[in-house]
C-alpha cells in the first residue's frame, strides 16, 4: 500500500543511515548492508581496520572500511542464524529477530575464530543473491522474532511496516527485540521523506495509558536539603545514597505489581526479572522522571562533600569509565527530553528481558517485549513526526544503561560518594552552560 511504502521510506538503516527497505536478519537495514552482512558471514570473511576500529558508517563512507561495517552489523544485532534459516526449506517464513552478542563473541567472529569453530557445521550459502520482495519492502526473513512457533512459522503476507506493527499490537505473536551493549556511537546521516501527520493507534494509546498509570511520578521523599556551610562526610553521603537507592527500589517493586501483565507472570519469573534489572530501572528513572531532584538537590549535597587525597588516588578505572558513560548518558537524555510515556515504555521494555537466565516462560516475555517495542515506536512517530531518529535514539539508550549498571557492580562501595560527586558536578555544570 502507499501508506506502507511511505512508512518504509521514512526508516533509516541502523548500520549506515541509508534508506531502509525492511527488517533484514533481525534489524532495520538497507539492501546494501543486508547483502554485505550475508556475504561476510556466508563467505567467512575476516577484515582488517587500518585506523582505530571506529570508522564512521554512513551511506557514502560505508564501503571505506569493511571491518567497521561488519562490526557495526554485529553490534546492532544482525542475526547470523537468520542467514542460515534463509537458506533452509520454509526459512523465509521463520521469524528471527536481533540478538544480544557479547564483546568476546564479536571478537571471535571478527578474528575468524568463530568460523573455525563452526567448520563442521553445514551452512547453506546461496551466494550473494538476496531474494527480498521488491513489492512491499519486507524481506524474506524479516519477521522479528528469535524463535519459531506454530503461530509464527506459518506464511504471513505483510504489506510493509504498518501491517507488521499492527500484527504485534493486535495479536499475541512470540516476538522480541533484544538491546545490545555496543550502540554508543550510532548516528544516521540520510535525507528523509517529510513525515506525514497521523493519529495514534488506539491499542497503543490504551497500552501506554496503562503503563503511565502504573508509575509513581511524585517527587522522591528522601530528605536531600542541607544547610549552607555544612560539610558532608563520606559516610553521610554514602548513607544518603543508600536511602535513595532503597526508596527507588521500593518504587520499582510497587511499579511491577501495578503492571497490566503482572498477574500473568509467575512468581519465579517476576523475582528473576526484578533481581536482574533493578539497578537498570533505578538508573533509568534517575535520568528521567526524577532527574530534577537527582541532578538538583542531590548534586547540591554532593557539592558539600570534599574527598580526601587518598580517595582521589584510589579512584578505580571502573569508576572512571562509569563516570564518563553516565555523563554522556545524562547529556543524551537531557537532549531528548524523554516524555513520561516514552519513559514508561522504555522501562517496560528493559524489564521484559527474555535473555535472563532462570526464566520459566521466556516466550511470554518475548511477546510482551515486542508489543511494547512497537507501542513505543508508534507513540514517538505520532508525537514527534519531525524527529525520525527519535525512536532508535531512545532504544539505544537502553543497552548503555544495562552496560553502566553492570559496570557499577564492580565499583568499590567506598568510591560511590566520589563517583556521584564527579558525575553530578559535571552534569550540573554542562546544563548551566546551555
Amino acid at each position: 500500500s502507499c501508506l506502507a511504502d511511505e512508512r518504509v521510506d521514512q526508516r533509516t538503516c541502523l548500520i549506515c543511515g541509508d534508506r531502509a527497505t525492511g527488517l533484514h536478519y533481525g534489524i532495520i537495514s538497507c539492501e546494501g548492508c543486508k547483502g554485505f552482512f550475508k556475504r561476510s558471514i556466508c563467505n567467512k570473511r575476516v577484515y582488517r581496520c587500518s585506523r582505530d576500529k571506529n570508522c564512521v558508517m554512513s551511506r557514502k563512507q560505508r564501503n571505506r572500511c569493511q571491518y567497521c561495517r561488519l562490526l557495526k552489523c554485529l553490534q546492532m544485532g544482525m542475526n547470523r542464524k537468520a542467514i542460515r534459516e534463509d537458506g533452509m526449506p520454509g526459512g523465509r517464513n521463520k521469524s528471527i529477530g536481533p540478538v544480544q552478542i557479547s564483546e568476546e563473541e564479536i571478537e571471535r567472529i571478527m578474528s575468524g575464530q568463530e568460523f573455525e569453530g563452526e567448520a563442521n557445521m553445514s551452512w547453506s550459502n546461496n551466494g550473494d543473491s538476496d531474494h527480498s520482495s521488491p513489492g512491499n519492502g519486507v524481506s524474506e526473513s524479516n519477521q522479528p522474532s528469535p524463535v519459531s512457533t506454530p503461530s509464527s512459522s506459518r506464511s504471513v503476507e505483510l504489506n510493509g511496516f504498518a501491517a507488521l506493527r499492527d500484527q504485534y499490537l493486535g495479536t499475541p505473536v512470540s516476538t522480541h527485540y533484544q538491546y545490545l551493549p555496543h550502540l554508543f556511537s550510532y548516528s544516521a546521516h540520510s535525507a528523509l521523506v517529510p513525515p506525514q501527520a497521523r493519529s495514534l493507534d488506539p491499542q497503543s494509546h490504551s497500552l501506554i495509558t496503562q503503563l503511565v498509570c502504573a508509575e509513581d511520578l511524585e517527587p522522591l521523599g528522601t530528605p536531600m536539603l542541607i544547610e549552607d556551610g555544612y560539610k558532608v562526610t563520606q559516610a553521610e553521603l554514602f548513607a544518603l545514597l543508600c536511602r535513595l537507592a532503597d526508596e527507588l527500589l521500593f518504587r520499582q517493586i510497587a511499579w511491577i505489581k501495578k503492571l497490566p501483565f503482572f498477574c500473568e507472570l509467575s512468581i519465579k519469573d517476576y523475582t528473576c526479572l526484578l533481581s536482574s534489572t533493578w539497578q537498570e530501572l533505578i538508573l533509568l528513572s534517575s535520568l528521567t522522571v526524577y532527574s530534577k531532584q537527582i541532578f538538583g538537590d542531590l548534586a547540591d549535597v554532593t557539592s558539600k562533600y570534599s574527598p580526601s587525597d587518598d580517595e582521589l588516588h584510589r579512584f578505580s578505572e571502573e569508576g572512571m569509565e562509569v563516570m564518563e558513560r553516565l555523563i554522556y548518558l545524562f547529556r543524551k537524555f537531557n537532549q531528548l527530553k524523554v516524555s513520561n510515556e516514552e519513559y514508561a515504555c522504555m522501562k517496560a521494555i528493559n524489564f521484559l528481558n527474555q535473555d535472563i537466565r532462570g526464566l520459566t516462560n521466556a516466550s511470554q516475555l518475548e511477546q510482551l517485549n515486542k508489543r511494547y517495542w512497537y507501542v513505543c515506536q508508534d507513540f514517538t512517530e505520532y508525537k514527534y513526526p519531525h524527529q525520525p531518529n527519535r525512536f532508535p535514539d531512545l532504544m539505544m539508550c537502553l543497552p548503555e544503561i544495562r552496560y553502566i549498571a553492570g559496570k557499577m557492580v564492580n565499583v568499590p562501595l567506598e568510591q560511590l560518594p566520589l563517583l556521584f560527586k564527579a558525575v553530578l558536578h559535571s552534569c550540573k555544570t554542562s546544563v548551566s552552560k546551555e
